[in-house]
């Protein structure tokens, strides 16, 4: 007896296909997670590094303030900031941050307020009070660097967020060094692949222009 023959469903992709996809699937995979690891990589390199050349400008990346008090993070920021501003590092301090859910007080402005009753001149003071995040942040002061002639700056945050401050900067044509706020860096491993991995997927959500 002859063996009846039922043809593959219209609609069911053949096994080549579904060969190609699952190849194309894991190519795509295996793409993200090099972006992931190599970024990642790069982003724990620049929580070490140390600027070794003087700026126009040394800008603080703002973090928590509390009724016009910066956080303990935030204040930590602003006194390494504080300390290459002594140092000679640069001549102008430029701190950033809006207002976030404090309609009386903006990151920038408490930042500036801390740093004017720690001893640093007023005309050496810049307050960038409108950014929401770290890009609005970045191209604010790089509108207000560029008003005012500058193109060098040492950026100062916390350990594993300095590499996307570094690379917001760069794209609005800054020429950046970076210093990491000292002891910042998460204390296990853990903490540490889960920062880094972190940071790495809003570089990549950048990258993309998705934010």
């Amino acid at each position: 007896m002859a063996e009846e023959y039922s043809p593959a469903h219209p609609n069911q992709p053949s096994r080549p296909r579904l060969r190609l996809r699952l190849l194309v699937l894991l190519a795509v995979v295996g793409a993200f997670l090099l972006f992931l690891g190599i970024t990642g990589l790069r982003i724990v390199q620049a929580a070490g590094e140390v600027p070794s050349r003087k700026a126009d400008a040394v800008v603080i990346f703002g973090a928590a303030e509390y009724a016009g008090r910066p956080s303990p993070v935030y204040r930590a920021r602003l006194d390494h900031g504080f300390e290459l501003f002594e140092k000679g590092m640069a001549p102008v301090v430029i701190t950033t941050g809006g207002a976030g859910q404090d309609p009386d007080f903006s990151e920038g402005g408490v930042g500036r307020d801390y740093l004017l009753r720690r001893g640093v001149p007023e005309q050496a003071l810049i307050a960038e009070t409108q950014g929401s995040d770290t890009a609005q942040s970045a191209a604010r002061v790089a509108n207000i660097m560029h008003v005012n002639g500058m193109r060098t700056c040492i950026a100062v945050s916390d350990a594993y967020h300095v590499f996307r401050i570094r690379a917001l900067l760069e794209h609005e044509g800054m020429q950046v060094e970076v210093a990491p706020r000292p002891e910042s860096r998460p204390r296990s491993l853990l903490q540490r692949f889960s920062a880094a991995m972190r940071e790495a997927m809003s570089y990549l959500i950048w990258e993309l222009g998705l934010t």
